[in-house]
Formats: C-alpha cells, structure tokens, sequence
C-alpha cells in the first residue's frame, strides 16, 4: 500500500485548497469526499447567494469570474468543481472516512471503500452534516425538514419555520413568496444582526406589515402530525395548525469523529485543540482547516478567511 504524504478528508473548497498546496509542492495526497465535489454546496438552498464577493471565495490564485456582485450556489458549483477537473486533483468521491488511528509514525485511514496510509493528515469536514437538533417531541416526523432546497414543495402549506438567521430568513420568504401561510419561531428578540444586509429590510418589512407572522422570545416545544405547540415571549403555550416545519436550527461538525481520531475537544464549544501558527492538533500530523477549526462556533470560520490554513498547513509540513 502507497504511503501518500497527506490524506485530505474532505472536498469542500478548503479541501481543494490544501490539495492545490499539495500539488504545488510536490506532496502526494488524495482527497477522500463522503459526498461529490464541495458537496456541503451542493446541498444549499437552489437559490442561495453568498454573502461574500466572488474574489473573496477565491482559492489557489484562480479568479472566480461572477457576473453578479454576490455569486450564487451554481457559480460556487461551476468554479469549485471547473478546478478540481482542470487542474486534475486526486479526489475519491461518494467515500466516507470512518477511523484514522496512527500507528509508529504513519497514520492507517479507514473507509467505506478501503484503507490508506500517509504520514500526514487533513481534516477539512465542515459542519454541515449534522442538524443541530432541537430535541423536542415529534421531530422526528417526515413532516420536519433540517435542510431547506426550494421553496415549490411548500405551495399553499402552512409553514413552521425555526430560527432567525440566514437560512431561516431566507426560507420564510421563499416560501411565502410561493403561496406558503409562514410562521417563524425565534428564540431571540429579534431577527439576527448576521442576515445578510439586503435580505434584513425584507423580512422585517413583511414581519411588520403581517405578511409572515414572528414569534419572538418563543420557543418550539413539541410537534404533532398536524399542529405544533410552542411556548410564547408571554409563557403562554399555544398551538396552530401545521402542515412542515422548516427547523433552520444551524448544523454541527462530526464530534465522535474528532474524539475517536484523538483531537482534544475544549469547553462548552467542544473547541478542538490545534496550533494557531500550524493548525496542527494535539496528534502530530494531524491537521485541522477550515470551519471544522471552531467547534460548536461555526460561524467564526468561512472560506474567506480559513483559505490560508491550507498555506499554513502545508509549509509546515514541508518544514519538517
């Protein structure tokens, strides 16, 4: 078996840009995705567009060309996966990393499909991949959706939607916009201060002309097949007729992953433990990039400015 010098998990764009860093200095790797290329950005809402600017989502010096100001998800699509193709990265797909232990000095990587060895490890997972449950009753019902695509399905339903950032914003007005009688439950006093900046207005304006009831202060206490039960900023309990519930409640990375690869995990966060200046963890070679870095705080790292842990990374690699 090939002893590679880093094994990439994960083929999201940080990913693929500790794999350009890779190929840049003549390392040998393999990127091993669960899912397709930047497979997280597959799976966002059909019509999403990125708070950032295209340049800002930027990776190994290749421009990403938008005809927009803020690029949408089928441009993120073209330009992440245009790269892997052009420049040929070395990526097994639909292949999912179930143990990395490290034996002497090498690391032995187990998968769904098969086992690799390499002396040094990436771990770029992202945080998409586990909802954030809310733990209530009746969550588990198919009528409960953790991940919003299009708003069609959703036509002349009356809409349950959890949370008041980006995605649940974003959700509320698609599908009102669609014919969707739409109710938001959010903990907080108001919408959050993170929604991006042109989509704010719109939302507070339709809360505030009553086209979309809020529920502020509230919080969703049990879900039934037709109906769902919340308790008000008040501390009445009521409950109304619902058709889905759109729990836009955030996403978690894979913890039991980290802990059983023997990351350190900190605090109320679960904070993994890593070097600021190498992104090396507790485990020597094993590396961290990417939003993976912040635990439970997953809105601290984006791709703008977690591109340069693959820089950081690799030359430190090369150092040694």
């Amino acid at each position: 078996m090939e002893t590679l010098d880093i094994l990439i998990i994960g083929g999201g764009p940080i990913g693929l840009t500790c794999a350009l860093e890779a190929q840049k200095n003549n390392l040998s790797y393999l990127i091993i995705e669960k899912g397709t290329i930047v497979n997280s950005l597959y799976n966002y809402p059909l019509y999403m567009r990125f708070f950032s600017t295209a340049e800002k989502l930027e990776i190994g010096d290749i421009p990403f060309i938008s005809t927009a100001p803020k690029p949408g998800r089928q441009e993120a699509l073209e330009y992440y996966q245009g790269i892997t193709r052009q420049r040929n990265l070395n990526i097994n797909l639909y292949e999912k990393v179930e143990k990395v232990s490290r034996e002497n000095d090498l690391f032995e990587i187990e998968t769904t499909k098969g086992k690799y060895s390499a002396k040094n490890v990436i771990i770029s997972t992202g945080f998409y991949d586990i909802p954030n449950l809310m733990n209530i009753p009746g969550e588990d019902l198919p009528k409960v959706k953790h991940y919003y695509t299009e708003p069609y399905p959703y036509a002349k339903q009356k809409i349950v939607v959890v949370g008041s950032s980006n995605s649940a914003v974003d959700a509320a007005l698609e599908t009102y916009r669609k014919g969707a009688e739409v109710t938001m439950i959010i903990r907080h006093s108001e919408i959050s201060k993170s929604v991006k900046y042109w989509v704010k207005p719109d939302i507070e304006n339709r809360i505030s002309e009553g086209s979309i009831a809020a529920h502020f202060n509230s919080e969703l206490i049990e879900i039934k097949e037709k109906t769902v039960i919340f308790r008000n900023e008040k501390g009445e309990i009521r409950e109304i007729e619902n058709d889905f519930v759109l729990a836009m409640t955030g996403y978690l990375p894979d913890f039991d992953f980290l802990r059983n690869s023997g990351i350190e995990l900190q605090g109320e966060c679960l904070n993994p433990l890593y070097n600021n200046e190498t992104m090396e963890t507790n485990i020597p070679n094993l590396y961290l990039a990417g939003v993976v870095c912040g635990g439970k705080d997953t809105h601290l790292w984006f791709i703008e400015n977690s591109r340069i842990h693959a820089e950081m990374i690799i030359q430190h690699i090369v150092s040694k």
